[in-house]
């Protein structure tokens, strides 16, 4: 009996999660690729969302007043909502047609890739909108140019900066 105790306290120390060492767990190339899934699904109703108030918008009045570099944004905005959207989309398709019913380290890796090349558009179009916005609600490019700026740079740090700092390596 004494024997058992003694074996359990030597495995503590390795099952232990500590704020030095959190334990960490391998995933399988399954469980790995859908968490990817799982992320683009996070990501793509709220793209999906925003692309269809974007196409909304010149459907209404105050459209016309927008000025013609904020329509400029606007349509610049919408292009890049569309190669977010492909980007987020393109993993469930390539797993459709290249590697049906297999999971490989290659579509994982593909997959990241194309996710985290999508927030790139985002971030890009939601700064756009925010300037055409502020520029539309106050009369004001300096302001709007600011606004968008904040935006990108905001979600830049949070989408970029943050998780690449804080990252452990492999």
């Amino acid at each position: 009996m004494d024997s058992d105790v003694a074996g359990v306290r030597q495995q503590e120390p390795s099952v232990r999660n500590s704020s030095n060492s959190p334990q960490k767990e391998k995933e399988s190339l399954k469980d790995e690729m859908r968490t990817v899934i799982d992320e683009a699904r996070m990501v793509l109703p709220g793209v999906q969302a925003l692309f269809g108030f974007q196409t909304i918008a010149v459907f209404n009045v105050r459209f016309e007043e927008i000025t013609d570099s904020g329509k400029l944004a606007y349509l610049v905005a919408l292009g890049l909502l569309v190669l977010a959207m492909g980007l987020l989309m393109a993993p469930a398709a390539y797993n459709r047609l290249a590697e049906r019913g297999q999971v490989s380290r290659k579509m994982i890796n593909l997959s990241s890739t194309l996710i985290t090349a999508g927030m790139i558009p985002l971030m890009l179009a939601v700064a756009l909108d925010v300037y055409v916005v502020v520029v539309t609600a106050f009369d004001e490019q300096h302001t709007g140019v600011l606004a968008g700026l904040a935006t990108a740079i905001l979600l830049t740090g949070l989408w970029f900066v943050m998780p690449l700092a804080i990252r452990k390596p492999q």
